[in-house]
């Protein structure tokens, strides 16, 4: 089999496994976070509904000046930062968070952390 394809079939074994506990409800939405080389994304989703309540990232214009590189742990703060304070402005205290395939290290535990320190709870 080619190298990538069984990397992929990892990674989503991997997400299958944390995403089989957890679910995303209006009152306690499932925190997600992807990471790319260049940036990291997240968002908070209602999944019995299917609606993404709120996001950031790296890429977006107000984190540009806050993060010029997008691919840093210093970038992961701001966007967990700037999730928490999008999440208290539409009332969400709560969230499980979904660490997806990656983890819980680096970029990934300080966007937790810094989404912590916002007051989101999870």
């Amino acid at each position: 089999m080619d190298r990538q394809k069984v990397k992929r079939e990892r990674q989503l074994r991997r997400r299958r496994h944390v995403r089989k506990r957890i679910v995303g409800t209006a009152e306690r939405p499932r925190l997600t976070v992807f990471r790319s080389n260049k940036h990291i994304y997240a968002q908070l989703i209602d999944d019995l509904s299917g609606k993404t309540l709120a996001a950031a990232a790296t890429n977006s214009p107000e984190l540009r000046e806050a993060a010029p590189a997008g691919g840093n742990v210093k970038a992961a703060i701001e966007v967990g930062k700037k999730l928490a304070e999008e999440a208290k402005s539409k009332g969400i205290n709560k969230a499980a968070f979904d660490r997806g395939h990656y983890r819980y290290h680096g970029r990934v535990k300080a966007l937790a952390d810094a989404a912590r320190a916002g007051g989101l709870q999870f």
